[in-house]
């Protein structure tokens, strides 16, 4: 559990790296491989997966008082790698900050790697649910491309971004640019608080989206709640989740989630996940889940076994 806390930490901006590889002192590396057997049981049809979900190297880079980072990612797919952040920082000894490149979303509970997952699926679904799964850089419409001013303390973080409409297309458009605000605050024992508000001028139209999450940690247990709200063209959406992690013992935890959002005027995607995991060794963790998905009525069982190892 407290590599989880770790990255909870490191999403709201308030710790650097959970660890790296040195090679000197302006170059280290970190990064994962993740794979699993999935096994769908569902009214309309049953699936069966096996093999690599994810690879990602990360190059995190420090020369002259500017820091970097370029992470190359992979499905699995040998011919199939593609930079999935890269960005360069100018912090001031004052706390105050500038980033300029590509990078994902402060807000949500759940982040980008499986290691700031507290199960092996990710919480919402259905037909909208990349919206809310705004951790989630592996979906296009959540990766960022411009520039994040921000400020950071030891309880306290506030950033602002300003990125593109396309963040593909390499060239930022004063009439188009989507922003982005994220506020965190750890000053209350045990108790990290994050939030913000995102405004993603589509080709489609505006798409407004605002995010509260919180998690609290009490004797072995962690608990998570996260509110979203998703307004697109006037059409609201709300999604939320309900996580506890508790360690059993040092190396074994159980993993319980209740998480909802809403696909429809009158549909839900509605997931209960419960999901033990064990660390194997520091580096090799392993998490069986079982999932209840009810997406708008129609009913599907989820069974996973995921193996991951970080460096």
């Amino acid at each position: 559990m407290k590599k989880k806390i770790m990255a909870l930490l490191v999403a709201l901006s308030m710790a650097g790296y959970m660890s790296a590889v040195t090679v000197n002192e302006n170059l280290s590396i970190n990064g994962f491989i993740d794979g699993s057997y999935n096994s769908q049981d569902a009214d309309a049809a049953d699936s069966q997966s096996l093999g690599l979900d994810e690879v990602e190297v990360d190059f995190l880079f420090n020369a002259g008082g500017v820091s970097g980072e370029l992470h190359l990612d992979s499905d699995g797919d040998a011919d199939d790698v593609s930079i999935e952040q890269v960005h360069f920082s100018y912090t001031l000894e004052s706390g105050l900050s500038v980033t300029m490149g590509r990078f994902g979303s402060l807000l949500g509970l759940e982040r980008e790697d499986p290691s700031g997952l507290y199960t092996f699926s990710r919480a919402y679904g259905g037909a909208n649910g990349d919206n809310f799964n705004l951790g989630n850089v592996d979906a296009a419409a959540n990766v960022q491309e411009g520039i994040r001013l921000g400020y950071s303390s030891d309880v306290f973080g506030l950033s602002a971004s300003f990125v593109n409409e396309d963040e593909n297309s390499g060239v930022l458009e004063n009439d188009d640019l989507d922003l982005e605000i994220a506020i965190s605050y750890t000053g209350i024992e045990n108790l990290a608080l994050g939030g913000g508000a995102y405004i993603d001028n589509g080709d489609a139209g505006e798409t407004d989206v605002i995010n509260f999450h919180a998690a609290y940690t009490t004797g072995k247990a962690l608990v998570g709640v996260e509110y979203t709200e998703v307004d697109t063209g006037g059409v609201e959406r709300e999604g939320y989740l309900v996580v506890v992690d508790y360690d059993v013992s040092d190396k074994l935890g159980l993993g319980l989630r209740y998480s909802s959002n809403e696909t429809g005027d009158e549909t839900d995607y509605d997931k209960i996940t419960l999901a033990p995991n064990y660390a194997i060794t520091e580096s090799l963790g392993a998490i069986l889940e079982y999932s209840d998905v009810d997406n708008g009525g129609v009913d599907s069982e989820e069974i996973a076994l995921e193996l991951l190892f970080t460096f």
